[in-house]
């Protein structure tokens, strides 16, 4: 049997999935990453991928999806939002330990390339997949082809700044890239609990807003209706630039339904076009698109 291991190193949750060569899982477990312990997370990698092995009887390819890309100055990654990560040997350490090749790409690219292969980007070219929770990035695959970019990071959407921004949001976020105003700050999980604070000086997390909309309240509408704009706005600039067929939506955000109906209403005042074709859509396979994507950076034949 043909088995292809996929690996998603998140910020929370570190998961890996076995899949057949008929892509259906026939292994997957789930373990909470070490936080900011970078050792801590290489073993942690290298116990599940070795127990998995024990339990299936046979040694497997592995691709990994990470939050950051490899420098291609340096072989380190870079970019990673899990900051212990950055300026690691990530590849070349995971090699050592697993004794054997294997291959690495954004989580973001790997969302998108398992939903541009079977999930509900399947019968799209032109695919752009975006992964909004703790933090906030995208991938963009064509036919079902990963664009890396000459730097690595096609598709690094979340470090750019909020588009045609109101004279309010010029200043009011920090990332922990170091610059204001980037899209990540704004969309991600956080990103809306912090806007919440802003208006309200009260603590909610975005499930706790979406329930307080959903049974009237004020305050958490108009919270809503902000990150429904912001998103029209921001999607609406890749629109512009990439003109997806499909825009593939992952991670806790993409739990929230109005988005899809509310967020395409909103973004024809900003694509330069009389008319607007793009999709929005959820994954079809929620968050476990990431790693079976990064199973897939493997062909079934190698």
């Amino acid at each position: 049997m043909n088995i292809r291991t996929g690996i998603d190193l998140g910020g929370t949750k570190i998961e890996i999935v076995a899949l057949d060569s008929g892509d259906n899982p026939i292994y997957q477990k789930r373990i909470a990453t070490p936080q900011g312990d970078y050792q801590a997370t290489l073993t942690a990698i290298k116990d599940l991928v070795f127990y998995m092995e024990a339990d299936l009887q046979q040694k497997t390819s592995i691709g990994i999806g990470t939050p950051g890309a490899i420098s291609q100055t340096t072989g380190r990654l870079k970019n990673s939002n899990s900051t212990c990560l950055n300026k690691q040997n990530i590849q070349q350490d995971l090699e050592s330990l697993l004794k054997r090749p294997i291959r690495l790409s954004n989580d973001a690219n790997c969302f998108t390339l398992s939903e541009s292969c079977d999930g509900a980007a399947a019968h799209y070219n032109n695919v752009f997949g975006v992964i909004i929770g703790t933090g906030t990035g995208a991938g963009i695959v064509i036919e079902q082809k990963i664009i890396n970019g000459a730097n690595q990071i096609a598709g690094e959407w979340g470090h750019n700044p909020l588009p045609w921004p109101k004279n309010s949001e010029l200043s009011q976020t920090t990332c922990y890239c170091g610059k204001n105003g980037c899209i990540e700050t704004f969309l991600s999980g956080p990103g809306l609990q912090a806007d919440y604070f802003r208006a309200t000086e009260q603590n909610l997390n975005s499930k706790e807003i979406v329930i307080a909309a959903n049974q009237g309240d004020q305050e958490s509408e108009h919270c809503l209706q902000r990150y429904e704009e912001r998103m029209a706005r921001a999607l609406a600039h890749v629109i512009n630039i990439l003109d997806p067929e499909i825009i593939v939506l992952g991670g806790g955000m993409s739990n929230i339904e109005r988005l899809y109906i509310n967020v395409p209403q909103r973004w024809s005042d900003y694509v330069f076009s009389d008319q607007v074709l793009t999709k929005l859509v959820p994954a079809k396979f929620g968050d476990a698109s990431g790693v079976r994507g990064a199973a897939r950076l493997w062909p079934i034949n190698r």
